[in-house]
């Protein structure tokens, strides 16, 4: 197992440079001046431009520019906004916000998308089968803010029962309805996972052994059907929570949540690069984590994938 987890923690080294490259590229290597429209109507002072351009390294060849953005990175250095704000301390101002809406549609997801596909997988075809399809596929269909803004209006404008947009600092009670906004696309397809894996593994050789054995039938599905059966679904949600995270931009915007995601969606708009780099690169590092947890789980569920 330590082998394994070593291998794996070397393999994240050059996905992490390659993807965070990547993101300074896309960001920093667009033609034009980035310091264009900083000082209004008017061009900014060249002494204003020379000083941007020595403080962010611009003056240097761009695979420079990277590698030191990358070691002031390693020491947790985010760098500053053009007004002179640190950027870590934005991300610790909006982190916990997003962290917790993630964790809420996380658990809403795997509650409802597992309970969904675990009775459809031991039931089979019939109604609730065909119901819980359709829903899926509804929810698949539907763009999320599309989903969030029928929400909005329907249960916080016309009925009253939630308030439309959310506080500054808002509490999980606040957050259920835009975390079941967030992970719903993710739910539909954790139930229909769910129902696939555990529809497979109920005519598998493993699964009639434990039966032939005389085991107990809660035996069966929970320690035989339902641990194999949730290999594929524990995979899904690991690598969710990190995509939930990045993707919280739309419900953020649609819930006024004052989290990462619309922190980045305004860093975007005012064309502030550093903040841009900075968020992204820190979303690519939980990524990356969740892909390294989801693999120890994998090997502690299935212990031949640690022999591959």
């Amino acid at each position: 197992m330590g082998r394994y987890l070593l291998r794996r923690l070397l393999q994240l080294i050059p996905v992490f440079i390659g993807t965070t490259l990547i993101i300074y590229l896309l960001v920093w290597a667009i033609p034009g001046d980035p310091f264009a429209g900083k000082c209004g109507d008017r061009g900014c002072p060249p002494a204003y431009i020379a000083e941007m351009h020595e403080k962010y390294n611009l003056n240097d060849p761009l695979i420079v520019q990277y590698f030191k953005y990358l070691g002031k990175l390693l020491t947790g250095d985010f760098g500053e906004t053009y007004a002179g704000i640190q950027i870590s301390t934005l991300i610790q101002n909006a982190y916990p916000t997003t962290i917790k809406l993630a964790v809420v549609a996380l658990v809403i997801e795997g509650i409802i998308g597992l309970a969904a596909g675990i009775l459809t997988g031991l039931r089979g075809r019939g109604f609730l089968d065909n119901l819980v399809l359709v829903s899926t596929l509804f929810l698949i269909s539907l763009p999320v803010f599309v989903t969030g803004f029928v929400l909005q209006i329907t249960l916080g404008s016309e009925l009253g029962i939630i308030k439309p947009t959310v506080s500054a600092n808002p509490s999980i009670g606040e957050l259920i309805v835009p975390g079941f906004v967030l992970g719903s696309l993710s739910m539909a397809y954790v139930a229909r996972l769910t129902r696939t894996a555990m529809m497979e593994n109920r005519h598998a050789d493993f699964v009639r052994t434990a039966v032939a054995k005389g085991l107990e039938p809660k035996r069966v599905v929970g320690v035989h059907l339902l641990r194999n059966s949730l290999i594929p679904v524990i995979t899904f949600l690991g690598t969710d929570l990190g995509t939930l995270m990045g993707g919280a931009i739309v419900t953020e915007g649609v819930f006024n949540i004052h989290g990462i995601g619309g922190l980045v969606f305004k860093s975007i708009l005012t064309k502030e690069g550093a903040t841009v780099t900075g968020i992204v690169t820190l979303l690519v590092l939980v990524y990356l984590l969740m892909n390294l947890l989801v693999d120890i789980l994998y090997a502690v569920l299935d212990p031949r994938i640690r022999y591959d």
